[in-house]
């Protein structure tokens, strides 16, 4: 399978910086050679442009939420990068960069997938609006804009109106949501995992419940979002979001396989890597394993 790898060197969305450096230091640490051994034909097509906004613009552009015009711009950008490469047959890899990415990506792959779902893993839900983030965070939002709702520009990015539907959204080990996102869950009825859920179903549980619900909602494409702040935070420390009693690496492994392994995986992405953290490259050596693992069972 061809497969193009598109870096987004973005930190604006956690408002933290480090993840801006996590394409360049994965694609350091070999990815595209690594890749290429997995059998696919691997294109690095660079990096999306991100423009350079400083400290003290953050709320220039809205007054709830820190660096909107460079989050809008770098997804609209990213959006079309996915859209075009799925165009061409090739497997869209977005890395990032923070999971305000994850908003282009997915809206990319929508535009030529139509009724996709979504499989979101993340210690997070990602599922606030401009009306609801205590923090103004972007990379908190993503989800719940691509499923219509919120600030109007994140919402119709790329193009008008909802990417997916709330019913055909699968959040896999979350454990750290906020009031307005657990009522939000509530109200729209999100399929929602948690690391307790993970442990006390089995994952190999969760994965096949998840995937008779793929199947009676006649889903035929998936956009997979990881957020490698699920992992336990001692294997990760490379993230500048961790929260405690995450998913170890045989779970986390068996969903990877899993999801390749149906087939319908069309797109993905792989956030918040902040190499500035890292401890002697653990994470990012993390991350090259687990991609590789993926791509390995990528049909």
């Amino acid at each position: 399978m061809d497969v193009s790898v598109i870096g987004v060197p973005i930190f604006f969305g956690s408002d933290r910086k480090g993840t801006e450096y996590g394409p360049g230091k994965l694609r350091q640490k070999k990815l595209i050679y690594i890749l290429n051994k997995s059998g696919h034909t691997i294109y690095d097509t660079g990096d999306i442009p991100v423009l350079d906004i400083p400290e003290s613009e953050k709320y220039t552009y809205n007054s709830h939420m820190k660096y909107l015009k460079p989050i809008l711009n770098a997804n609209k950008n990213l959006a079309h990068q996915v859209y075009s490469s799925l165009c061409a047959h090739s497997f869209p890899l977005t890395i990032g960069g923070d999971h305000s990415i994850g908003l282009g990506s997915l809206s990319g792959t929508s535009k030529y997938n139509k009724n996709i779902g979504v499989v979101w893993l993340d210690a997070h839900g990602d599922i606030n609006t401009d009306k609801t983030s205590p923090s103004g965070n972007v990379h908190g939002m993503p989800l719940s804009a691509a499923m219509g709702f919120g600030y109007d520009k994140l919402s119709d990015l790329y193009y008008k109106g909802p990417k997916v539907k709330p019913q055909n959204v699968f959040i896999l080990g979350a454990r750290s949501l906020d009031k307005g996102e657990l009522d939000f869950l509530k109200e729209q009825n999100i399929n929602i995992y948690s690391t307790r859920d993970i442990h006390s179903m089995s994952i190999k549980n969760v994965m096949e419940e998840i995937g008779s619900k793929l199947k009676r909602n006649g889903i035929q494409s998936l956009h997979f979002s990881f957020d490698i702040d699920v992992l336990n935070p001692q294997l990760v420390p490379g993230t500048g979001t961790p929260v405690k009693k995450g998913i170890n690496i045989i779970e986390v492994k068996y969903i990877l396989k899993y999801l390749m392994e149906t087939g319908l995986v069309k797109s993905m992405d792989i956030v918040e890597l902040n190499p500035k953290l890292d401890e002697n490259d653990k994470t990012s050596d993390l991350c090259i394993d687990l991609l590789s693992w993926t791509f390995q069972h990528l049909k």
